[in-house]
């Protein structure tokens, strides 16, 4: 199996996942009017998840990394409340699908998480 060389976050493919399924939210039509605030949070919080692996990418200390990284899985996990909000009020058409994207996407970051992580101290 052939790795290509990790030189930019666009290369992570958990963040190509996570940029992907904010596009997907940001153009996810919600069934009222009324949803706008709701609607704006999900799309946010989306966004957030992006944007944090992007910057922890950046980052050079596994610390500061790590710190990022988990910022990341908390916005994901908001995403998981928000998105079933939306759902039992009758907002979304879709939302199995996009329940679906969101937990690929959490066990992807969290796998991004293990592998940032030190390496347990053996006795």
């Amino acid at each position: 199996m052939v790795f290509a060389k990790v030189e930019s976050y666009r290369d992570l493919i958990v963040w190509q996942k996570s940029h992907e399924f904010a596009i997907e939210l940001f153009k996810t039509k919600f069934a009222k009017k009324a949803s706008e605030p709701l609607a704006a949070k999900i799309r946010e919080r989306a966004a957030v998840v992006a944007q944090t692996i992007a910057i922890g990418f950046k980052r050079r200390g596994k610390k500061d990394k790590l710190y990022r990284y988990r910022g990341a899985l908390a916005a994901i996990q908001e995403l998981e409340y928000l998105l079933l909000l939306a759902n039992d009020l009758g907002l979304l058409k879709n939302f199995a699908k996009l329940a679906e994207e969101r937990e690929s996407i959490e066990r992807m970051i969290k796998g991004l998480i293990h592998s940032n992580s030190p390496a347990p101290e053996r006795k």
